[in-house]
């Protein structure tokens, strides 16, 4: 296993355990699987574990599996405080409490504000005094470094990035994902502040390893002898801006690849023919989309609010994924954004068009892109949600 150090010079491994989707049984977790997987994990070297309040399950099965195997003290935890639930520093104290007992410890190592989309949901806990509540659990010792998850895009990010003397940060990022959310810009950024970032969704929930068949000859033909999920995990790794890097993994044969590839993975390993590669299979991919968009954002700012390359993203994505999640993903990172950027905003200025180098009919392009994220179902549920998460 190879390692990057934090903030504070603490190595962490390249390869985190995401402990979102532990395997299910009979309604809950398989415990006696997930410890196999877990313990394999920390025996080849893996000592950040990711969990989160909300994953069912997660907090306590990941606790108990450490406590009962004495390993606390050998790998690093990572969870979140789920601040759009949150309506005090009392809330924050009770919710934090069930943390720890859930996780069977004294402190937890890494913590994160969970799912950002908005400066204003930083601003909103500053107004219940979070700071000051990080400032004392710090102070204690039951919070080792605080940081944030994201889900919105590169401008919003680079402000909350701002806003807060983070210790570190989580973002979706993959060779997929390279100019949508946080992005390259987002991580480059983090970077340039010593501000640790961790991966997620690496491989796009498995759809970077269940690759069209031509995708799939293309990494044949290559000669490089990289799987799927191989080419994902090392264009990260690549990149000596990214710190580490969460894989859900659920068998003991996911474990123990991934942690040979991360074994051997090192930034700037990458050369002609590796990029060349990502780019063929990116091409393959992106062969169904709607919009030839390519997230260069020279449309941007628009006076409006439009998020025009969010918005072609996320229509794209319904064509190279299943519909329905592409939607949701597109409701979870803008419909809950205090200012959502709906393409329905537009009032048809034109003035993206005029800097558009792709030559996109961007205002026709908005039009359809919003028919086809926001059908009726979907409307009504991003108003409910934005009533209740979005004050």
């Amino acid at each position: 296993m190879k390692y990057r150090k934090d903030k504070q010079g603490r190595p962490v491994s390249q390869l985190g355990y995401g402990c979102m989707r532990f395997s299910r049984k009979g309604g809950g977790i398989d415990y006696a699987k997930a410890e196999r997987e877990v313990l394999r994990g920390v025996e080849l070297g893996v000592n950040y574990f990711d969990t989160a309040y909300i994953y069912p399950g997660s907090e306590e099965c990941l606790g108990r599996i450490l406590a009962e195997n004495q390993c606390r003290d050998r790998v690093y935890i990572a969870s979140k405080l789920p601040q759009y639930l949150m309506g005090s520093a009392k809330a924050m104290n009770k919710t934090f409490g069930e943390q720890l007992s859930r996780l069977r410890t004294d402190h937890i190592d890494y913590y994160l504000m969970h799912m950002f989309t908005d400066l204003a949901e930083w601003q909103r806990l500053q107004s219940l005094g979070v700071e000051d509540w990080i400032a004392a659990r710090k102070a204690e010792g039951s919070i080792g470094s605080i940081g944030f998850s994201y889900h919105g895009d590169s401008d919003m990010f680079l402000r909350i990035l701002e806003a807060y003397d983070w210790d570190f940060c989580q973002i979706q990022y993959n060779y997929l994902d390279e100019h949508s959310q946080a992005g390259r810009i987002g991580l480059q950024a983090a970077a340039a502040k010593n501000i640790p970032v961790i991966i997620m969704e690496p491989l796009r929930g498995g759809k970077l390893v269940n690759l069209p068949e031509k995708a799939r000859m293309q990494l044949e033909k290559s000669g490089l002898g990289y799987t799927p999920a191989e080419l994902g995990l090392r264009w990260l790794w690549d990149q000596s801006e990214v710190t580490c890097v969460l894989s859900g993994m659920n068998s003991l044969e996911m474990v123990e690849e991934n942690a040979r590839i991360a074994g051997e993975a090192e930034a700037g390993g990458f050369g002609p023919a590796e990029f060349d590669l990502v780019e063929q299979v990116k091409a393959v991919i992106r062969e169904k989309e709607k919009v030839g968009c390519t997230g260069c954002r020279y449309c941007m700012p628009c006076p409006q609010g439009v998020d025009i390359p969010g918005n072609f993203y996320y229509y794209n994505l319904m064509h190279m994924e299943k519909k329905n999640a592409a939607r949701f993903e597109f409701a979870q990172s803008m419909g809950i954004r205090r200012e959502p950027g709906f393409a329905s905003q537009c009032v048809g200025c034109g003035k993206c068009e005029r800097h558009c180098p792709q030559g996109i009919k961007i205002r026709d392009m908005l039009k359809q892109a919003d028919r086809a994220l926001r059908p009726l179902p979907y409307r009504i549920g991003i108003h409910a949600a934005r009533k209740f998460m979005v004050r």
